[in-house]
């Protein structure tokens, strides 16, 4: 089985770089922005679609290391271009312990550079590229991984955590 490679897209965020500025709503029908989470240091993951296999497994990953963030002060938030009823019902389904948030006309993906060209079965087409930050306080990028795999991503982005200090 192909599974979809991304390719490069124009934006890649460094270490000590100023995070986008945003603002989306939640699961809950909440806001959540940049300017609201300045203060807390925390994990942002972009991931393309709730309710698939890989996109299970990994908010299941997060959900199940919720203690290993928790003990970081580290919220954990999921973005992906699905609707707030999407994401409701997904959090529901899984049991997930953080917030999720809507991100429908993917602006904030594209601002983080997790939206691009992408290649599947010969196919070309954009889409969301499964993406993770940790941001600072101080909204700037402690950590950006682009391309990263469902499988296995939570306890990688753990032990690279654990190398930050």
């Amino acid at each position: 089985m192909t599974t979809a490679t991304p390719e490069p897209t124009n934006i890649r965020f460094m270490v000590g770089e100023e995070a986008p500025d945003f603002e989306l709503v939640d699961q809950q029908g909440n806001k959540v922005s940049k300017k609201s989470l300045l203060g807390t240091r925390y994990v942002m993951y972009f991931y393309p679609a709730a309710n698939t296999p890989a996109c299970n497994q990994q908010a299941c990953d997060f959900r199940d290391h919720a203690m290993d963030f928790s003990s970081q002060d580290l919220p954990v938030y999921g973005v992906s271009p699905d609707s707030v009823e999407v994401l409701s019902k997904f959090a529901d389904k899984h049991s997930l312990n953080f917030t999720l948030l809507a991100d429908p006309e993917h602006e904030v993906s594209e601002k983080f550079g997790a939206w691009g060209e992408k290649k599947n079965y010969g196919r070309t087409y954009q889409g969301l590229i499964r993406s993770t930050f940790v941001i600072g306080e101080d909204g700037t990028f402690e950590l950006a991984q682009y391309n990263v795999r469902a499988k296995g991503h939570v306890e990688k982005l753990l032990r690279d955590l654990k190398s930050l200090g």
